[in-house]
């Protein structure tokens, strides 16, 4: 088993919105996908890497508790920091070292929901 993470979910009310803020934050498009029932905002991943969508469902809403998904902002923390409060989101706890793990910046996203920005 190469991960223990495989995919991850991140709820939104707003996917074209949600789509423009990560594309911003990532550094990298986030493709919109349609298909029969729905929508979904892939982010770009390859082969066996992990993977995750924004997806809006009646049934899971974004939020600001539960889990703490790690995103890679490898190279370009500060810049991913900087397209937070440009595109709607906002910083919960600024960049900060994490020991050996290098830094992160806890941010809620354009929709409510927290995430971390890592990067070593």
């Amino acid at each position: 088993m190469a991960n223990s993470v495989v995919w991850l979910d991140i709820p939104v009310l707003d996917l074209e919105r949600s789509i423009k803020f990560y594309s911003a934050v990532l550094g990298t498009a986030v493709k919109h996908e349609k298909f029969p029932g729905g929508e979904l905002g892939v982010f770009h991943h390859a082969g066996n890497d992990v993977g995750g969508c924004l997806v809006k469902s009646e049934h899971d809403k974004p939020g600001a508790s539960g889990p703490l998904v790690y995103l890679n902002a490898q190279g370009r923390l500060d810049q991913a920091i900087a397209a937070v409060t440009e595109f709607g989101g906002k910083i919960l706890q600024p960049k900060h070292a994490i020991g050996p793990h290098g830094f992160r910046a806890v941010v809620l996203d354009c929709e409510g929901n927290r995430v971390a920005l890592h990067s070593m």
